[in-house]
C-alpha cells in the first residue's frame, strides 16, 4: 500500500504534495509554507493506493478535505484539526437516542464543521486525480518553501 496527496488548485489542476511536506505543515514547521496557494481554501485529496511489485495498481480508499491557507502560505493546522475531529464524531453517543415526551435537539455543530472541510469531485476532475494516483498523469509538484 502507498499513501498519496494531491491538492487540487482553482482551475482543477491536480498537484503532488509529498506525504514528508505535509507532516511539516501539520507540526507548523518553519519549512512548510506553500506560497503557490497563499491566502486561499485548498481541495486535498488522501489517497491509500495498492502495489504490486511497486506498481500502483488500485485505488484502495480516496478521501478529500479542504485545507485553509493563510496569507503566508502556512496551513492552518487548528481548523483543519476541527474539520477532522467533527468527521469523525463521538464514538460514545448512543446510536438512537432515547425517546421522550420531550422534542429532540440536536446539536448539528459538528455536522456543519466537518461538512466545511470536506468536498466532492466531479466525474471528470475524479479521473484525473485517479489517474494522477495510479501515475498514468503526470503532475506538478507543489513546492513547500522556508
Amino acid at each position: 500500500m502507498s499513501s498519496k496527496l494531491f491538492l487540487i488548485s482553482a482551475d482543477d489542476a491536480v498537484h503532488a504534495l509529498s506525504n514528508a511536506a505535509f507532516m511539516r505543515m501539520l507540526r507548523q514547521e518553519a519549512v512548510a509554507r506553500i506560497p503557490e496557494f497563499a491566502g486561499q481554501r485548498v481541495r486535498q485529496v488522501s489517497m491509500v493506493v495498492a502495489l504490486l511489485n511497486g506498481v500502483p495498481t488500485r485505488i484502495v480508499r480516496c478521501t478529500f478535505a479542504i485545507l485553509d491557507i493563510d496569507e503566508d502560505g502556512v496551513l492552518d493546522v487548528a481548523r483543519w484539526n476541527a474539520q477532522q475531529i467533527a468527521r469523525v464524531g463521538d464514538p460514545l453517543a448512543p446510536e438512537r437516542p432515547e425517546r421522550t415526551s420531550l422534542p429532540q435537539v440536536v446539536d448539528a455543530a459538528s455536522r456543519f464543521i466537518a461538512r466545511g472541510g470536506s468536498w466532492e469531485p466531479d466525474q471528470a476532475l475524479l479521473h484525473r486525480i485517479e489517474e494522477a494516483g495510479l501515475l498514468r498523469r503526470v503532475c506538478p509538484r507543489v513546492k513547500v518553501v522556508r
